[in-house]
């Protein structure tokens, strides 16, 4: 893994916190984007913990450059944005720059490691005080695929039609879609519809799958658009 912040003691406290776990490893720190992007380059990390505010090259850029650069690759360096500043600016940006996680800094270090695990397994974190307006201005601005339907999710205006995959889904995985779309995490998920933690997971991986969806991002986007939120 490679941090990338320009404040030292920042670095040095994910450093400290992520090399207490015995499954990861802190293999280099970056104090702008250019030395995230060279080291990603050089040492090539599974995940990337990228600042989005630092000198010369913005967070967001590098981002963007490690993410093409891994295009096509079957293991490519996974980017998780965290920064102090829970603006919809910067989750459009990073997601729109292909990157896999944003979190604010303020994250429990728990939160934080379960989410670089997440990542790492090829899924996507957002956090949830930023899940709801994300969604609302990907809606508004088309972003799903490329192409949404053009209601409004605030007014409470339902599509005119749903995807056809939204039949393939189960009452209950409905139900576990909608609580994805509402920001929670699979113990949230599993805590409030009183299920397992494995049944949830069996259940999001069966979404993804039935809806063509990459990730949970896609998986949220898709329960806006077909009216289940």
């Amino acid at each position: 893994m490679v941090i990338a912040d320009d404040q030292e003691l920042v670095r040095a406290g994910f450093a400290m916190v992520i090399g207490s776990q015995p499954d990861m490893q802190v293999v280099g720190q970056a104090s702008d984007g250019a030395q995230a992007v060279s080291l990603a380059e050089s040492l090539h990390p599974d995940v990337v913990l990228m600042d989005v505010r630092m000198p010369g090259m913005d967070g967001i850029e590098a981002t963007r450059r490690i993410s093409a650069s891994g295009d096509g690759s079957a293991n490519p360096t996974r980017v998780i944005i965290l920064t102090t500043f829970d603006l919809d600016e910067y989750v459009m940006a990073a997601i729109n720059a292909g990157a896999s996680g944003f979190l604010l800094k303020d994250t429990e270090p728990e939160t934080l490691l379960s989410s670089i695990r997440t990542v790492f397994n090829g899924n996507a974190i957002i956090a949830p005080s930023a899940t709801k307006r994300l969604i609302e201005k990907m809606m508004q601005d088309g972003y799903a695929n490329g192409e949404t339907s053009a209601h409004t999710v605030d007014t409470g205006v339902r599509p005119a039609y749903t995807d056809p995959e939204l039949d393939l889904l189960t009452d209950r995985e409905r139900e576990v879609l909608v609580e994805i779309a509402h920001g929670l995490s699979n113990q949230e998920i599993a805590d409030k519809l009183f299920i397992s933690l494995p049944t949830v997971k069996t259940h999001v991986a069966h979404i993804l799958a039935k809806i063509n969806a990459r990730d949970r991002v896609q998986a949220v986007v898709f329960a806006y658009d077909n009216g289940l939120v």
